[in-house]
């Protein structure tokens, strides 16, 4: 990263332009904890290198750990984040008029069971 700007501002640009990108459209994503896992480790990475090495107690520089990461940024989680969103969007949802199409959905109930076993080919 470059040197020129400071860790608050690239932080702000993190928040307000990657993270954004990212999760755009995750309202609707199903996670499983794979996916959790690869976004946990693409935010750690950029946070590694916002924040770059510390010097440990011997003189060495080594790379921050995961803890270390969660202290700066306080607990601010990428899936925390995505779940956050989901509630948002399930609250927009709820207050929707009856007659639109994603509260209709939400509300939907199944009238018959569908087919046990593979679908048929023909």
């Amino acid at each position: 990263m470059s040197r020129a700007l400071n860790r608050s501002l690239k932080l702000k640009i993190y928040k307000t332009l990657i993270r954004p990108v990212v999760t755009y459209g995750c309202e609707a994503w199903t996670l499983t904890s794979q996916n959790e896992q690869q976004l946990r480790i693409f935010e750690r990475k950029i946070l590694r290198k916002i924040f770059g090495p510390v010097k440990d107690e011997d003189g060495f520089w080594r790379i921050r750990k995961n803890h270390e990461l969660d202290e700066l940024i306080g607990n601010a989680d990428i899936v925390r984040f995505i779940k956050s969103r989901r509630i948002a969007w399930l609250g927009h949802v709820m207050r929707m008029d009856g007659m639109r199409i994603p509260r209709r959905i939400l509300e939907w109930k199944p009238i018959d069971r569908r087919i046990r076993g593979r679908p048929r080919k023909r």
